[in-house]
């Protein structure tokens, strides 16, 4: 029990760069607090002693402002980081290392009692603050939820969700998707430097649109040649009036609206 509440401290203190000492982290740290309330809650609540588990976190939101359901199941190294306002349903799953911010909620969307409402987090998942996962689901290890995001699917491993509703970044060659280096190290707020996919895709069609514009603008070209090369010979001219003989697309004013 010591080596656990050493680790849930040193947890902290890797993290968070504002933590500068362990009597701070003890005595200052409502996330830390959540956690260690949640233990005997939830040993009431497995143990058949549901309405002592409720109380207990009843006591725990009330003083820390997190409420965490006696039912939940909560790993090793769990970080609430600020954490106001964090909801985590009966039948979650928080995996080990994972970083939660303020106004989490992992949630439910059915009403039917006995299943498997709430969604379950991989280790070293890290979700921003405002995030909303909602359903059943798995998110993988080491996944990245955005500030704000309304997770409603299944987020693979590594890749990160962001948006309303989410929309998935995959993950590249093994790891999360905000990881530019090969050094592997915590990500606040799960912030990446991807961009938003929608936003990929569009660009992409302006790309595809500006490419196509200048291969016709080429090929009217080409038949201008050919048709000046026969005026030469015979009178008339086969371009039609209407040609664009030239790109008017504004690739480069839609990419900028886009964010490119």
């Amino acid at each position: 029990m010591l080596a656990r509440i050493r680790s849930d401290i040193q947890c902290i203190l890797d993290r968070d760069p504002a933590a500068r000492s362990t009597w701070e982290v003890v005595t200052c740290y409502p996330g830390l607090h959540a956690i260690w309330l949640h233990r005997p809650a939830h040993w009431c609540w497995t143990n058949g002693l549901k309405w002592p588990g409720r109380f207990i976190s009843h006591v725990a939101r009330w003083l820390t402002g997190i409420e965490i359901h006696p039912g939940a199941k909560i790993g090793e190294r769990v970080f609430f980081d600020h954490a106001m306002g964090v909801v985590v349903g009966e039948t979650a799953e928080i995996g080990d290392g994972c970083t939660i911010y303020q106004g989490v909620t992992l949630g439910g969307t059915s009403l039917y009692k006995g299943e498997k409402r709430h969604p379950t987090l991989g280790r070293n998942v890290v979700v921003s603050a405002g995030a909303k996962v909602l359903g059943g689901f798995v998110v993988g290890d080491g996944a990245k939820i955005g500030s704000n995001a309304v997770v409603i699917k299944p987020v693979p491993a590594g890749a990160t969700a962001v948006g309303i509703p989410a929309r998935i970044i995959p993950s590249k060659e093994g790891t999360s998707a905000d990881v530019t280096t090969h050094e592997k190290k915590f990500e606040a707020y799960g912030i990446t430097l991807e961009d938003d996919p929608l936003s990929q895709a569009m660009k992409g069609l302006i790309d595809n649109a500006a490419g196509q514009e200048h291969q016709i603008a080429l090929l009217w070209q080409a038949i201008e040649k050919l048709s000046a090369a026969r005026d030469a010979r015979e009178a008339g001219d086969c371009v039609p009036d209407d040609a664009a003989r030239k790109e008017c697309f504004e690739a480069e004013k839609l990419n900028q609206l886009v964010g490119k």
